[in-house]
């Protein structure tokens, strides 16, 4: 009889944690099926991204329940119960700050979230966020465990005042870092020139240092302080579309109607065929500089982004160009005036110079 009672007081604690475990799997099927309906009706993808995390721990979760009442009825002593207990806490406090931080990440990630709006997508929001949660679940397992977490926040602070004298320049770039990505003045995917004569697009603000695609495909690696105190031009800021300046110069002897009619016309043709540019664009010229050889003007265009004005640029010139031809309107070469008169006094002057040191 015992034996019996032995053996119903390991079945039953066992029999509730493989209940808990398929009953958190049958759960998970149904529940959430109709969960994921209802989030696919509304306008918002937080729902979305809340349901697909709750699915990786929800078992877990399930099966400490059942774990914590299988303790319950055990006939554990009390120490050991307590024990128990306190490792179940551990495990649940685990898995929800794991939860909480991938919810989070994916959060800050989600396309038009207002927390991406408000910080935006970079390694250094990322990290922080992840830092920030660990820790406090970092000290909700010690405060489980009974170990008091005041030495802990007297030791980070004091630990916190060495690395800060020993690591100044770290955390300048740091705080750098936190400063550019919080300003949204800069902001990841934006193409950006930097005043040392750099361009491309910023791929991501880390911890010490931002990474600049080039056009070349290559990587500039730029510390945060000095990116900081960079003059920087933002071709993305505050949009993507930019007006793209072409100089043109025409002979003096030029209908300037006729060209300014002429070159409009053209320009018109690459706003509405050219991928790249702004169809509802109405480009135009202006006259500004009598040069040494022509008369010279800009032509105003408009592209969708910065490096679509390469292309614009290049069919503008190319059909220019060719338009130029037909009509007859004449793009000079530089010109050297000579003065022939002033020439040839100059030559009688070296000839006789020389006829005279060949008779000494």
């Amino acid at each position: 009889m015992e034996r019996i009672t032995e053996i119903m007081d390991l079945l039953i604690p066992f029999g509730i944690i493989v209940a808990s475990f398929m009953l958190g799997l049958i759960a998970r099927k149904f529940v959430f099926s109709g969960l994921d309906k209802w989030a696919k009706k509304t306008n918002t993808q937080a729902d979305d991204i809340i349901l697909s995390e709750l699915r990786r721990p929800f078992i877990l979760w399930a099966l400490l329940l059942g774990l914590f009442f299988a303790v319950q009825i055990s006939g554990l002593k009390e120490e050991w119960l307590g024990i128990a207990e306190k490792f179940i806490a551990v495990l649940a406090i685990f898995s929800v700050t794991m939860f909480v931080a991938r919810l989070t990440i994916r959060i800050l990630n989600m396309p038009g979230g207002r927390l991406r709006q408000a910080l935006p997508e970079s390694t250094l929001t990322q990290s922080l966020a992840r830092i920030f949660i660990y820790v406090f679940g970092f000290l909700m397992i010690m405060n489980t465990l009974g170990i008091s977490i005041t030495p802990i926040l007297t030791a980070f602070g004091l630990g916190g005042l060495a690395v800060a004298l020993a690591l100044q320049d770290t955390l300048s770039n740091l705080f750098a870092g936190f400063y550019i990505t919080l300003s949204k003045q800069l902001r990841i995917g934006d193409f950006v020139k930097l005043e040392s004569g750099e361009e491309g697009y910023v791929q991501d603000v880390g911890w010490r240092a931002a990474r600049v695609r080039r056009l070349p495909n290559n990587v500039v690696i730029i510390p945060n302080a000095k990116l900081a105190q960079s003059v920087i031009t933002n071709y993305y800021f505050p949009e993507k579309e930019m007006s793209v300046l072409v100089q043109v110069g025409v002979h003096y002897e030029s209908d300037l109607e006729m060209v300014e009619r002429v070159t409009i016309e053209v320009a018109k043709e690459v706003m509405k065929e050219v991928k790249g540019a702004v169809p509802s664009f109405i480009p135009f010229i202006r006259y500004h500089t009598f040069d040494d050889f022509s008369i010279n003007f800009t032509v105003i265009l408009r592209a969708r982004e910065f490096v679509d004005s390469y292309m614009v640029k290049h069919e503008f010139i190319k059909r220019l160009h060719k338009r130029y031809a037909a009509e007859g309107i004449n793009i000079p070469y530089p010109i050297n005036a000579i003065n022939l008169s002033q020439e040839k006094a100059q030559f009688q002057i070296d000839a006789r110079a020389g006829t005279k040191a060949g008779r000494d």
